[in-house]
């Protein structure tokens, strides 16, 4: 059985429970999603906007290797 690798430990009802990589990723990855539907349900910002500066952001942070 592979072992699981602990991102954090929490406290629950007084009980300790071991918070795995994959379980953080999956919650950030939820609320995420979970905030982007509201903004756009509320009109705050157009999905293109959000793709847009994606590819802004994608483009920032990830250069390709022969940029460097």
């Amino acid at each position: 059985m592979e072992e699981r690798k602990v991102a954090l430990k929490m406290i629950v009802d007084g009980k300790e429970k071991d918070i795995t990589f994959e379980e953080l990723a999956l919650s950030n990855n939820l609320a995420q999603e979970a905030l982007v539907r509201v903004l756009i349900d509320k009109k705050v910002f157009q999905p293109k906007d959000l793709l847009d500066m994606m590819e802004t952001v994608k483009k920032e942070r990830y250069r390709q290797l022969d940029e460097k």
